[in-house]
């Protein structure tokens, strides 16, 4: 019988030293008590369970691991989110200042999970998506941030599992 990658992923995220499941944890969301969380109630009957527990400990973050998990995304080596994406010079601009204004309003980077969306279309996206979001108010961004990087969390912690080898 063959083994799926993400079931050999699963095994050795199970098996591993806290630490080293920790460190993972943190590049997905960082949050310690996210990560700390996850790490504590391993092992994983299967990868379904994995996400939902970690969806759930997303829900449960307090305004603080909320502003550390936020704070460790600006720290991430990359350009501003859909600077690489294929578009013309002004929209590259308009985006280097409506992220600049979001930062400014809110505090933090902006954050929106890309998944599903085209290449060609992800400047775009990007831009209509900052726009749309400088009207919320803080406690109504927080939110949508939370949700955001919730969904972000999720896809990197699928990656994570599914890494073969």
């Amino acid at each position: 019988m063959r083994t799926e990658p993400s079931l050999l992923g699963l095994h050795r995220f199970n098996e591993a030293d806290s630490g080293a499941v920790e460190e993972a944890l943190l590049a997905c969301c960082g949050s310690h008590r996210w990560a700390l969380r996850l790490t504590a109630h391993r092992p994983y009957p299967d990868v379904e369970s994995l996400l939902a527990a970690a969806s759930e400990a997303s829900y449960d973050l307090r305004p603080a691991d909320l502003a550390e998990a936020l704070a460790d995304e600006s720290w991430m080596p990359q350009p501003l989110l859909g600077m690489r994406a294929p578009g013309s010079q002004a929209a590259r601009t308009a985006l280097r200042a409506a992220h600049a204004a979001y930062e400014a309003r809110f505090g933090h980077v902006f954050v929106v999970c890309l998944d599903g969306v085209d290449p060609e279309e992800m400047l775009d996206a990007v831009l209509t998506s900052i726009r749309t979001r400088l009207a919320n108010d803080p406690d109504e961004e927080r939110l949508v941030s939370a949700e955001e990087l919730r969904r972000i969390a999720l896809s990197r912690l699928e990656h994570l599992v599914a890494v073969k080898g």
